[in-house]
């Protein structure tokens, strides 16, 4: 009765409570002019772009750091950024990128191509760069740069991926002088970048300020600032977004979407999604040097016992259950989205309750005299299941698999954690069941190699593994499609390598759940969508969006809501005026399964 009341509490309290007004700190004022409010409901775990990795940093960097490449917001096809052309030697082991002229640094100093051959440089002799984006250079050889326009990459074997280094390019005259990375927070306004926004304001918890850049090459954005505004969930960035307070919010539930039709002055916007929504199966976790590490309970080493659950999970049931219908049932670990490498099981592990069950008695796992299966060895059954503590989404896919397990004899244990507990008894193995997730980029390089044996952390607890799975079949399709540059057969091994992780099951993929956004339309317009049909505003493979976006007069003339500078969402939608400014911790740990890019 308690918890109804205070819940109650909290509805009534976000309808009826005027916002309060902003903290009055020059480094979080809104820029003059037309500024576009994101509704910001995710981790920044780093301003640092050689540690930060979650989806909210990752948006940051695109829009203030160079890539030698991005990708097309018509439909993910490689495009110039930095580098204007690029030819690879006739043995596919050097690359000379020509590096576009006249791009400068928010501070004047030129972007050359000796920024970038620092940056590749930097990640691959200093371990803590490589945190982030690692994988994009572990397999070069030297890096050079002749002269200011001339950027040469050398391989040690074949590299597919030449054109999809998704690596911040940073200035060298700034980050020559930092000499532990590791400990670098970034946090000294205005950053040096050179894309089209600059990060002028930073406040923990509360906001980031980016400044529109008029000497951008491609030309200054329409809009004079973005600012992210921090959100706990979504219930209260919805609530901003009715009030205008906001113009742009992310991640709604299908309740929260459905019920904005028809709003006055609010489009919806439905996209496909980028993320896989996956529940990993501990399979026996291990370190580098190959040494056990967790609490994974040793049933789970079992691939039988992985598939037998496998099929006790009714997929359709969460696509329409938990997502309203908005997403599509899970299978292979690429998203629909990229077509050419999304892979669908030929032959699935469909829902057969009855089907699981023979699985175990065949293999061995009886059942006890209190229902409970058994190892060979008699330890029961029992798994814990460790979940998002704040994501409904978790708690009702967890209710679900906890019933449908109980079918097979299998105890489940629901534990919902904080955002950091999950990060660190996912990074140290602790757990036998755990909710993960993953947004694919076009080339599909960076969540396929999540799944090899050279992801796996080392003893210090660096890595960026899903899985724990180590498996040579997998690494050996990996390795092959890495290096092959004919675009038929280098998806034909990609969906291998896929089959064979579906095969081990230590990832289910359990749904691809749709993008579901929604903005002021009295305010904006002209977003550009990636990809253009049925493309996404937030989250992009690029700054299209923020980019694109063409400010109406309301706008222009500053008419809007209450200036939510300072305000932090917390507790289930009560708002709370934040009145103490935390300091930066930079976090080399996993990103959340929300969040992560």
């Amino acid at each position: 009765m308690r918890r109804r009341f205070v819940v109650l509490w909290a509805v009534l309290l976000v309808g009826l409570l005027a916002p309060m007004p902003a903290l009055a700190q020059e480094n979080g004022a809104r820029p003059a002019g037309a500024t576009l409010r994101i509704g910001l409901q995710q981790q920044i775990d780093s301003l640092n772009p050689f540690l930060g990795y979650t989806l909210a940093s990752t948006d940051i960097f695109r829009a203030i750091y160079p890539t030698l490449t991005t990708y097309s917001p018509d439909d993910f096809s490689v495009m110039p950024e930095l580098a204007e052309s690029w030819a690879p030697s006739p043995d596919k082991l050097t690359w000379t990128f020509r590096i576009r002229p006249g791009v400068k640094w928010t501070d004047g100093q030129p972007v050359t191509a000796r920024d970038a051959a620092y940056t590749y440089n930097r990640m691959m002799t200093d371990p803590a760069a490589s945190t982030a984006n690692g994988n994009f250079v572990e397999n070069f050889a030297n890096v050079t740069a002749p002269d200011d326009a001339t950027l040469v990459i050398q391989t040690k074997t074949p590299q597919a991926t030449m054109l999809a280094i998704d690596a911040p390019i940073v200035p060298e005259h700034v980050w020559s002088k930092i000499a532990d990375v590791a400990n670098f927070a970034n946090d000294q306004m205005p950053l040096v970048g050179s894309g089209p926004f600059t990060l002028t304001g930073y406040r923990p918890e509360q906001d980031v300020t980016l400044t529109a850049n008029p000497d951008f090459w491609r030309g200054a954005p329409k809009v004079s600032a973005v600012q992210f505004i921090q959100f706990k969930n979504s219930d209260a960035a919805v609530q901003a977004l009715r009030k205008g307070d906001v113009d742009v919010v992310q991640k709604l539930t299908p309740a929260q979407f459905n019920a904005l039709a028809g709003q006055a002055d609010i489009k919806q916007v439905k996209g496909q999604g980028r993320r896989f929504f996956e529940m990993i199966l501990n399979p026996g976790a291990t370190n580098s040097e190959n040494a056990p590490i967790g609490t994974g309970h040793p049933a789970l080493k079992d691939v039988r016992v992985r598939q037998a659950i496998d099929r006790a999970i009714d997929r359709q049931v969460l696509v329409d259950r938990v997502l309203g219908s908005y997403g599509q049932i899970g299978g292979g670990y690429l998203p629909p989205i990229f077509a050419d490498f999304h892979w669908t099981p030929p032959q699935p592990r469909t829902f057969d309750p009855a089907a699981a069950n023979r699985m175990l008695d065949e293999a061995g796992y009886a059942r006890g005299a209190d229902g409970i299966r058994r190892t060979p060895q008699g330890e029961p059954l029992n798994f814990d299941f460790v979940l998002h503590g704040d994501e409904s989404m978790d708690a009702q896919v967890g209710e679900y698999v906890k019933r449908w397990l109980a079918d097979l004899g299998i105890n489940v244990e629901l534990q919902p954690v904080s955002d950091n507990q999950l990060n660190d008894r996912t990074t140290a193995g602790d757990f036998d069941m755990v909710i993960s997730g993953w947004s694919a980029n076009p080339d599909p390089d960076y969540v396929l190699r999540l799944q090899t044996c050279g992801a796996r952390p080392d003893p210090a607890g660096g890595g960026t593994n899903d899985t724990f799975l180590c498996d040579q079949q997998y690494d050996d399709f990996y390795n092959q499609q890495l290096a092959e540059f004919d675009a038929a057969k280098r998806v034909d091994l990609v969906k291998q390598a896929q089959a064979r992780f579906y095969d081990q099951a230590a990832g289910l993929i359990l749904f691809y759940q749709n993008s579901l956004e929604a903005y002021r339309s009295d305010r904006y317009t002209g977003f550009t969508q990636q990809p253009n049909t049925e493309g996404v505003i937030t989250g992009q493979q690029g700054y299209w969006g923020y980019y694109g976006a063409q400010p109406t007069e309301a706008a222009m003339n500053g008419s809007s809501g209450t200036d939510y500078t300072g305000v932090a969402w917390v507790l289930g939608g009560v708002v709370v005026l934040v009145g103490v400014v935390v300091a930066l911790v930079v976090v080399r740990r996993r990103a959340t399964a929300d969040t992560r890019e």
